[in-house]
C-alpha cells in the first residue's frame, strides 16, 4: 500500500519506521528545514538511536506526498488536524484517511472525527487509529496492539487487515466515538497518576485512581456516544494502564513535575512534547458539566492545573470525598 504519514514528530516517525518495511511510505512535516535535517540524519530526535529504513521517504511538498497514496495518516497534534486536513482537502479531498492524534481540539472543544466532519463533510473512508502505544517502542519494532474506529466498518476492518504486521497488531472497531474519548480521557487520568507518584503515596493509589478513572472515562464516554465494552478493550483500559504507569508517558511526566513543585509553563518547556492531557482536561470537564456527569479526578487535576491548588490539597480533597457505593 502506498501511505502517507503526515507529521513528523514521535509518533508520525515511528509509524513511519513500523509500516515501511511493508509499505510504500513517506513522511511529510510542514517545515522545510525539518524535513532537511531527517533526511541528514535518517532518523529523528525523538527516537534516539533507531534509524530510518533505507525506503522511508522524507516529502517536505504535501502535494507531492499524497500524490497517488491509497492512504493518508495524519500524525500531528489534535491542534493541527483541522489544518493539515484542510490543506489535503483543498488538493486531493477523496483519499481515505486516518488520524492518529488523541484528545479534543482546545478551541472547539471537538473529537477529531467532529474536525473531519466540518473539513471533509463528504469523505466516508476515514477512521481513528488508537492504542496503546509510546512511540519510541513501536519505532524499536516491538510488539505492540492498536485498533482502527471508523463509523465505516467495512473500511476499518480492511484498512486494518493491510496494516496488521507481526510486530503491529491491528484490530477494527465501528466505535469510533468511544475509541477517540477512550485515547483523550486516560491523559488525563495520567495526569492524576503522576501527581500521586511523585507524591510517593503508593502503588495502591495508583490503582485506586487508574480503576476509579476508568470509572469517570466510561460515565462520560457512554454519556457522549461510546460503548461502555470499548472502554474495556486496548482504546480504553489498554491504553489508560499504560499512560498511568509507564516511564515513557508524556502526561504521567506532567503529574509528576507537578507534585514536584514546577510551575505547568516550566514542565511543558522541558518535555518538548505535546503533552495532550492538558488541553483535554478542560474539555473533558466540560464535556461532563454539559452532560450532568461526576469527574471528581479530571476537576481535581484542573483545580491544580489552572486553578492555583497545590498537588497535595487536590489529593486530600479526593480522599475527603463521602464514602458511596462503587
Amino acid at each position: 500500500m502506498k501511505i502517507a504519514v503526515l507529521g513528523a514528530g514521535a509518533w508520525g516517525s515511528a509509524l513511519a519506521i513500523s509500516l515501511s518495511g511493508a509499505h510504500d511510505v513517506c513522511l511529510w512535516a510542514r517545515r522545510r528545514e525539518a524535513c532537511d535535517e531527517l533526511s541528514r540524519r535518517r532518523g529523528s530526535s525523538y527516537l534516539p538511536g533507531v534509524a530510518f529504513p533505507e525506503p522511508l521517504r522524507i516529502e517536505p511538498d504535501l502535494r507531492l506526498a499524497i500524490a497517488g497514496c491509497e492512504l493518508a495518516i495524519v500524525a500531528t497534534s489534535t491542534s493541527g488536524l483541522r489544518e493539515t486536513a484542510s490543506a489535503i482537502a483543498a488538493i486531493r479531498p477523496a483519499a481515505a484517511l486516518l488520524w492518529a492524534c488523541k484528545g479534543f481540539e482546545t478551541a472547539t472543544r471537538l473529537l477529531p472525527h467532529q474536525v473531519l466532519g466540518q473539513v471533509l463533510p463528504t469523505a466516508s473512508q476515514v477512521g481513528a487509529l488508537s492504542g496503546p502505544s509510546f512511540a519510541l517502542e513501536v519505532a524499536r519494532g516491538q510488539p505492540t496492539a492498536l485498533t482502527i474506529a471508523s463509523a465505516d466498518a467495512p473500511f476499518a476492518a480492511a484498512t486494518a487487515a493491510r496494516l496488521n504486521s507481526v510486530r503491529l497488531r491491528i484490530y477494527s472497531s465501528s466505535d469510533l466515538v468511544g475509541v477517540e474519548l477512550g485515547g483523550a480521557l486516560k491523559n488525563v487520568i495520567a495526569i492524576a497518576s503522576g501527581i500521586a507518584d511523585g507524591l510517593a503515596l503508593g502503588r495502591n493509589a495508583r490503582a485506586a485512581l487508574v480503576t476509579r478513572g476508568l470509572a469517570e472515562i466510561v460515565r462520560l464516554g457512554v454519556a457522549m456516544g461510546g460503548q461502555a465494552e470499548t472502554f474495556m478493550g486496548l482504546t480504553g483500559l489498554g491504553d489508560l494502564v499504560l499512560t498511568c504507569t509507564g516511564d515513557l508517558s508524556r502526561n504521567r511526566e506532567v503529574g509528576l513535575g507537578l507534585a514536584a513543585g514546577k510551575t505547568l509553563d516550566a514542565i511543558l518547556a522541558d518535555l518538548g512534547h505535546v503533552a495532550e492531557g492538558v488541553h483535554s482536561a478542560r474539555a473533558a470537564r466540560d464535556h461532563a458539566r454539559a452532560h450532568g456527569v461526576e469527574m471528581p479526578i479530571t476537576q481535581a487535576v484542573c483545580a491544580v492545573l489552572f486553578e492555583g491548588v497545590a498537588p497535595a490539597a487536590a489529593v486530600q480533597g479526593l480522599l475527603a470525598r463521602d464514602p458511596r457505593a462503587e
